[in-house]
């Protein structure tokens, strides 16, 4: 397979979706190879970012592929619980960032939603317009969406299939950051560092605690960050931290 390509400095892992002569559309084939790259990386110590994006710029995915769902019936659908492994790649534990530089619509979009940050060019568009297809998101694009954005954002986005550009989609909460078109990658690649640097275990645990902001109320909210919050002192990584902050100096994060 060779839907992708892939580099590695130090803890950063950058995942290229490379299928050009399609607008990088997300096949099985492509999920296959990303699961098979990844889930080993996911589980190295070494690996603190991941860092997607696409092959070459004025697109990051312009959707799934079609030709590849086209002919298939609704049993074929339901058997195969199509698009159901993509949770797979969102239930990674090491943080990722989309890198979006042109198109990220239908399955594009909902990849980027996946992410934990995405960073845009501006020439960046993104879109749910699978119901001019006669289907509706099926990548999560109608409960993320919906929960980045809000429901007016989200219904407008899903029933009309317009796009939005990046600046309007910084607005409503769908990117982190908008950057010149020619700064995507360099920008992912200096917040991945920087999330590397950093000691693996609270990472994991900052990116779980928000992620359940999402899932449940504001008390039990806190009450789950404050456990983790607490468990945190139990790790060398928080003596080594607070120390080197005491000390002024540069911490030496090892990830236990």
């Amino acid at each position: 397979m060779n839907t992708l390509k892939i580099e590695r400095d130090g803890g950063v892992v950058t995942v290229r979706l490379h299928r050009p002569h399609v607008r990088n559309a997300l096949s099985g084939e492509l999920l296959a190879e990303l699961l098979d790259t990844l889930r080993p990386l996911d589980a190295d110590p070494a690996v603190g970012c991941f860092v997607v994006t696409g092959s070459e710029p004025g697109f990051f995915a312009a959707g799934a592929d079609i030709r590849e769902m086209a002919g298939k019936t609704a049993v074929d659908m339901a058997a195969e619980d199509y698009f159901g492994a993509w949770e797979h790649f969102a239930d990674l534990r090491t943080p990722k960032i989309a890198a979006v530089h042109g198109y990220a619509l239908g399955g594009g979009c909902e990849l980027a939603m996946m992410c934990d940050l995405v960073i845009a060019g501006e020439s960046a568009v993104f879109g749910q317009p699978e119901i001019t297809l006669g289907v509706i998101p099926g990548i999560g694009g109608t409960q993320r969406l919906t929960r980045l954005v809000g429901r007016a954002k989200a219904m407008d986005l899903v029933l009309t299939g317009r796009t939005m550009d990046a600046r309007e989609a910084e607005s409503c909460g769908l990117v982190s950051r908008v950057v010149p078109d020619d700064r995507v990658l360099a920008e992912a690649l200096e917040a991945a560092a920087s999330i590397a640097s950093y000691g693996r275990t609270a990472v994991r645990a900052a990116r779980e605690c928000v992620d359940r902001a999402l899932e449940t109320g504001l008390r039990d909210g806190i009450r789950f960050e404050r456990r983790v919050f607490h468990a945190l002192f139990a790790t060398d990584d928080q003596q080594e931290g607070m120390a080197a902050f005491l000390e002024k100096r540069a911490p030496r994060f090892t990830g236990h």
